[in-house]
Formats: structure tokens, C-alpha cells, sequence
């Protein structure tokens, strides 16, 4: 409302009788000029940096973008070293959980990105599927000048922030911007004046963010952030699934009927798989190439870490005995997790 309208409301409020309590109530629903009953800026930045360091916990739910790429990010912390992320880019999902030293994580696409293209790396991958997997704690986004009080003060406000915006809206809250070349700073505009988003200006790198725009809210909630359960450590292969190599076929009981056996070597663990692994059996002809049958044995019951094993079955439909020219080979499927 324009000051001239608020003071000519006023004055008529004033001679209705009680100039005093008039004057009062008229004013007090007026924005007031010159940036009067508004919070100074040093409150702003005061009390954004101690209720970001106060709390015991808070969530940060956005979007960034990392070597070019754009990201999604739900972070949920519980202090003093307590972390649930959840974290999804192109073609990729990360679920994370840090307890102190120790991270957990889930997400194959993610695995996959972190593992070497040697066989038992792309076996272990697959077996693992979207299990839980014990990881070093350095994949987790630290975010340091986002979530401690002091750096995010020295790095956005004081010196950093040049311009204040009043009375602008975050998802419907009140809020004053203080922006400056890094980034535009949200605040509450009402006391304890918490920080409500940081929207960072484009060409602008944070702690590996780039042109990060972050909701801030949640303080002091709960998450009920835990260890995961049935978790791989890849330290010790006997906590995967069953993964099958062959080691040898015997095809000297290949006649009529071809019967033919794998030898096996359990690279995993005997549990957390899906479904038996199974071994296939290929007969191709050596002159012609084409393949002239088929059979598929399933592993069980399984034998624990780096133990043998041996499969059977017996493949058919064949025109009379195979003859010498014939190929026949084995491969392990390991299904794995879910």
C-alpha cells in the first residue's frame, strides 16, 4: 500500500477518537517505509548461518549439475556424521547411507560406473544387482560450504552478498534474497530467519557443484537414518550371491544320448540370489558353425565361497551321434540380487 494511503488511513483512524490506538492500528498494516520493521541484513546473515549450524538435523532436496551433467539430490543429515542420500543423474541412481566411517551404498548403474570390465568385475556387478554394498566413504558429497553456518556465511553473505531483495516468496514463505556474483541467498524473513534455498549463479562451482539450486528444510527432523541389512562387502566375496565360473566341460559321455558336465568354482557366497544360477550347454558343428542343440542345468544345491562343484545334463534331438567335428562349451548364468 502506497505511504500516502497509509498515513491518510491513519490520520482519518486517528480522528475517530483515539488518536493514539488509531494511529497504531492503522500502521500496523501498512509496509512501512524506508525499510522500517523490516530485519537488518547482519540479523539475516546471523541468523542463517546459526540455525544451519544449530541443527541436528536438516534436508537438502535439488538439482546441480557435475562435469556438465544434470543431478538430482535428496540429502538428509544428522549430525554429528550421520547421512541418507539419494542422488540420480543421467542414466544413474545412487542411494547412500553414511554412519560415522562407514558408507553403504545401492545402485547398479552406479557400481557398474566404479568397477573395472574384467569378467569377474562385470560377474560381480551383475550379481550384486541392486543390493546394499559397503564403499568408501569419499563417494559421498560432503558439501561443507553448504551445510556449516560459518562457510556458508564467508562464502555467499557478508562481502559475497551486494544486493537484497525484500519480500520474495519460496514456495510460499516469506523470504528475503541476498545476492551477490556467487549465488541468490533465500532467507526467512521472520525470525530465527533460517536459511530457505541457495540458487547459485551459473558458471559458479561449490564444493563440485555447479549451478546448484537447493531447498533447505526439515531442521530438526528425525530421519531415523540406520544400517542397511544383508549388506555385500567386497572385501569378502562370501557375502554375494553365487557366482558360477566353468572351469572344464567333460564331453566323453557325448553318444546317443549326448550327456556332458561342466566343472564349476563358486566365486560368491551361497545365498541372496533370486534364483539358481544355471549352466547352458552349446553343441555347435566346427565346419558349418551353426549349433546343433542345447541343454541348461541349474547349479543346487550351491557350495560356498571358491568350492567346486559339478553339472550335468544331456543334450538332444540330435541325428545320431555328434562325430568328432563337434564344439561343445558351457557358460554360467548368475542372477544374482534383485
Amino acid at each position: 500500500m502506497p505511504v500516502s494511503n497509509c498515513v491518510s488511513r491513519a490520520r482519518r483512524g486517528a480522528a475517530a477518537g483515539v488518536a493514539g490506538a488509531g494511529l497504531l492500528a492503522a500502521f500496523s498494516a501498512c509496509a512501512l517505509p524506508f525499510g522500517l520493521g523490516l530485519p537488518t541484513t547482519r540479523a539475516l546473515e546471523t541468523g542463517a548461518a546459526n540455525t544451519l549450524s544449530a541443527a541436528q538435523s536438516l534436508e537438502i532436496v535439488g538439482s546441480y549439475t557435475e562435469s556438465g551433467q544434470p543431478w538430482t539430490i535428496d540429502l538428509q543429515i544428522a549430525r554429528p556424521d550421520d547421512e541418507h542420500v539419494v542422488a540420480r543423474g543421467p542414466g544413474v541412481s545412487v542411494e547412500a547411507i553414511v554412519l560415522g566411517t562407514n558408507a553403504y551404498y545401492r545402485g547398479q548403474a552406479f557400481l557398474s560406473q566404479h568397477m573395472g570390465g574384467d569378467p569377474l568385475s562385470r560377474n560381480v556387478v551383475k550379481a550384486a544387482g541392486n543390493a546394499w554394498w559397503m564403499g568408501s566413504i569419499g563417494l559421498v558429497p560432503l558439501l561443507p560450504d553448504l551445510i556449516d553456518g560459518g562457510k556458508l556465511k564467508s562464502t555467499f553473505l557478508g562481502t559475497a552478498a551486494t544486493q537484497r531483495t525484500d519480500h520474495v516468496s519460496v514456495d510460499g514463505v516469506d523470504a528475503i534474497d541476498l545476492s551477490g556474483p556467487r549465488a541468490d541467498v533465500f532467507i526467512r524473513a521472520a525470525p530465527p530467519y533460517d536459511l530457505l534455498r541457495v540458487h547459485m549463479k551459473n558458471g559458479v562451482v561449490i564444493d563440485g557443484l555447479g549451478a546448484a539450486d537447493l531447498r533447505f528444510e526439515n531442521f530438526n527432523r528425525n530421519f531415523g537414518i540406520a544400517a542397511p541389512t544383508d549388506v555385500i562387502d567386497f572385501s569378502n566375496l562370501s557375502t554375494l550371491p553365487p557366482i558360477y565360473s566353468v572351469d572344464s566341460v567333460d564331453a566323453s559321455r557325448c553318444g546317443s544320448p549326448c550327456v556332458v558336465s561342466a566343472q564349476l568354482t563358486n566365486l560368491g557366497g551361497k545365498t541372496g540370489a533370486v534364483a539358481p544360477s544355471t549352466i547352458t550347454f552349446t553343441m555347435t558343428a566346427a565346419a558349418s558353425g551353426k549349433v546343433t542343440g542345447t541343454c541348461t542345468a541349474p547349479v543346487t544345491p550351491d557350495v560356498g565361497y571358491n568350492g567346486t562343484t559339478t553339472v550335468s545334463c544331456t543334450i538332444g534331438n540330435l541325428n545320431g551321434p555328434p562325430g568328432n567335428a563337434a564344439t561343445i562349451t558351457a557358460v554360467a548364468d548368475n542372477p544374482g540380487h534383485a
